[in-house]
């Protein structure tokens, strides 16, 4: 029945030594190690699943059969109990169990990348003769099917030219076989079509059509799409009737392929989009350029577009909407005129939410801050160029050195109190607002975003910030000025209380319109670009795509080099605002006063001091934040608002044993015969 004899392969023996390994396997310590972890892995599944039987061996029932090959989480139409189908196979020696030797050999021949028709073929060959002759296909398929069926005439032209018995009996081999089961759905319906048209006129009922369909691919179709099928006669034929033509178109959409050449030609058109959604022309005019032929008729993507825009075929349409013509278990969402009724645990729930946000934003927005905090030090854009005296630092490497020098490596930490405080609510705000904002204004449908809201919701975020970050900045940068400042004049250095004392409420948001300035520009620049960056240049959510670490960080950071640049000036003007001028320095009278006099006393470049400075330190700050956030926010509430997306077997990125993906290929390829295969023998 196999071209090995695979249970000696795999003995049921727990290889305790390298000896007892090698007896097993290949003479290299590879084959050896790959060979134990295959076989360990194999021993695991089926003793968990196995019991006792009297005879001291362990054996699968069939229900515990089905427990170990069926994919946990399985994207289909098919229930659990219709992989027993696949027990008929696996019991070879047709006890009514399956043994340690038979899961192996079963488990085995999943491993291969032809596993669906092989199991199927093995399915078919009842005496296990490695061919399929003429009566073999004809029981096996009448006692799967039943008499309740269209029927289908096994003496037809077709099935004589796979199994005619001109000069003896001609037998299927396995190749042959693959290639029987590929046309058969076709033979299906052209004969059940034949069947169904009694007048021969060329056109069924909607009611027929819809039975010929449920047999041969109601296990593709969602339940939307089977309650509307009979709506295919308002395609093309106001008669009320359905041609042989638009069966066909039908059919070829959701074939045995699944749906995937169609799914993976939206996907791609719809990227390509601007909006998210394609009409039936993209369509068409995508299939054009991107292959040397087309792959879709106009009746076939009028079919298309009719169930998928729910019988609107001119509207545009989303990857979401496509999805009940290619996602099984696709179901309506629920009608926008129903209000959603508020409970008080839905309340609750919101105010858990948000408040998990703000955590998550101080955990990591502290964690980037303390990253980087040394590197605001250096940014020296308070060293004036025209003051009295001896300058502070000559550059930030001078700055570095007389820091470490005075006061040693605490002193590159001098503020960070303040800033560990404050900076828990002016994340959980700026992160918060972003989301909520990005959230509302985004497309459910397709995950998209206009780019005036995204820039809205960044700078909203950004100017909700300030609220916190002006008097923790002020604090912060008097905090740090003081410490060379103490050891150049012989003064000691004043706490953080001090300050906020000595500057009173109003004093503590004294420079908020250049932190406005610089804060509302910077989000608005930073955001976006992250959101673009991760979508648009890594391709993260296509075909189900998620971004690595490095991938993310990457975003986040160089997201933040050109926000942090280009709003230097207004930083330089907040500083200067913000710090207490000392003897000889400039006194400015507002903002845009600072602006003119930095410009007229230090010249143009000036205004970008501490620039470099700024994108080294806002640069892996906010790439830090942006990860950690990111990944925190995965548990336990997926506050993640990217659109609904179409998730099918297709698209799912979540990890899965091949070899049970393979066994429900297997079983579809069964199922392609008659959505009820099995049921009658199982």
């Amino acid at each position: 029945m196999f071209p090995l004899d695979l249970p000696r392969v795999f003995p049921r023996v727990h290889c305790d030594s390298d000896e007892a390994a090698s007896a097993t396997a290949s003479p290299t310590s590879k084959a050896v190690s790959a060979l134990k972890s295959v076989k360990n892995v194999m021993s695991g599944v089926f003793d968990s699943h196995a019991t006792t039987a009297a005879d001291g061996q362990h054996y699968l029932s069939k229900e515990q059969f089905v427990n170990a090959i069926a994919p946990a989480r399985d994207l289909s139409k098919m229930g659990r109990a219709q992989f027993a189908i696949l027990f008929r196979v696996a019991d070879t020696h047709k006890q009514g169990r399956v043994s340690w030797e038979d899961f192996v050999v079963f488990e085995t021949l999943l491993k291969r990348s032809d596993a669906d028709y092989w199991i199927a073929f093995q399915y078919f060959d009842v005496d296990d003769s490695g061919t399929i002759t003429y009566e073999e296909f004809k029981n096996v398929f009448n006692e799967n099917v039943g008499p309740e069926a269209i029927p289908f005439d096994f003496a037809c032209d077709w099935v004589k030219l796979y199994l005619g018995t001109k000069n003896g009996q001609h037998v299927l081999g396995y190749n042959e076989f693959t290639q029987l089961m590929k046309g058969l759905q076709g033979e299906r319906l052209r004969q059940a079509f034949k069947y169904m048209d009694k007048d021969q006129d060329g056109f069924i009922r909607p009611d027929e059509f819809k039975r010929i369909i449920l047999e041969i691919a109601g296990h593709k179709l969602s339940d939307a799409v089977i309650e509307r099928l009979p709506s295919l006669t308002t395609v093309n034929h106001p008669s009320g009737r359905i041609s042989y033509s638009e069966v066909v178109a039908f059919h070829n959409i959701v074939r045995a392929d699944g749906g995937s050449v169609p799914y993976s030609v939206i996907r791609e058109a719809i990227a390509k989009s601007k909006d998210g959604r394609i009409d039936q022309n993209d369509f068409l005019n995508y299939c054009e350029t991107s292959t040397r032929y087309s792959l879709f008729t106009p009746m076939e993507a009028s079919i298309i577009f009719h169930f998928a825009g729910r019988g609107e075929m001119s509207q545009r349409l989303s990857l979401y909407d496509f999805g009940q013509l290619l996602d099984p278990r696709w179901k309506a969402p629920l009608d926008v005129s129903e209000k959603p009724v508020i409970t008080a645990k839905s309340v609750l729930h919101e105010i858990a939410h948000s408040a998990y946000n703000f955590v998550l934003g101080g955990i990591a927005g502290s964690l980037g801050a303390t990253m980087v905090y040394p590197i605001d030090l250096g940014e020296m854009q308070n060293q004036r160029s025209t003051v009295v005296g001896q300058m502070l630092y000559k550059n930030s490497l001078d700055c570095v050195q007389k820091v470490f020098r005075n006061e040693g490596f605490r002193g590159f930490y001098r503020g960070l109190g303040p800033q560990l405080i404050g900076v828990a609510p002016e994340k959980a705000i700026k992160l918060t607002v972003n989301d909520f904002i990005r959230a509302r204004a985004m497309d459910p449908e397709t995950g998209r975003i206009k780019l005036f809201w995204e820039l809205v919701a960044g700078g909203t975020a950004g100017g909700c910030q300030v609220i916190f970050t002006n008097p923790l900045e002020i604090v912060k940068i008097r905090l740090q000025m003081q410490g060379e400042a103490a050891k150049l004049e012989g003064a000691l250095p004043k706490g953080a209380g001090h300050i906020i004392r000595q500057l009173g409420l109003f004093g503590l948001y004294k420079g908020a319109s250049a932190c406005l300035l610089r804060d509302i520009p910077f989000s608005a620049i930073y955001f976006p670009a992250y959101s673009h960056l991760k979508k648009d240049v890594f391709r993260e959510g296509y075909n189900g795509k998620k971004l690595s670490f490095l991938e993310t960080l990457a975003s986040a950071a160089i997201a933040g080099m050109p926000a942090a640049y280009f709003t230097t000036p207004a930083d330089v003007v907040k500083t200067r605002l913000q710090v207490e001028a000392r003897t000889g320095q400039t006194h400015y009278k507002g903002m845009a006063d600072a602006f003119v006099r930095i410009y007229q006393e230090e010249g143009f470049k000036a205004l970008f001091k501490g620039g470099p400075a700024r994108v080294v330190r806002s640069s892996p700050q906010f790439g830090f934040t942006l990860v950690a956030y990111e990944y925190l926010h995965k548990y336990p509430f997926n506050g993640n608002a990217e659109g609904r997306g179409v998730e099918t077997a297709l698209t799912t990125s979540s990890p899965e044993d091949l070899s049970k993906i393979r066994a429900r290929n297997a079983l579809k390829i069964l199922l392609d015969v008659h959505g009820e295969f099995g049921r009658r023998t199982g």
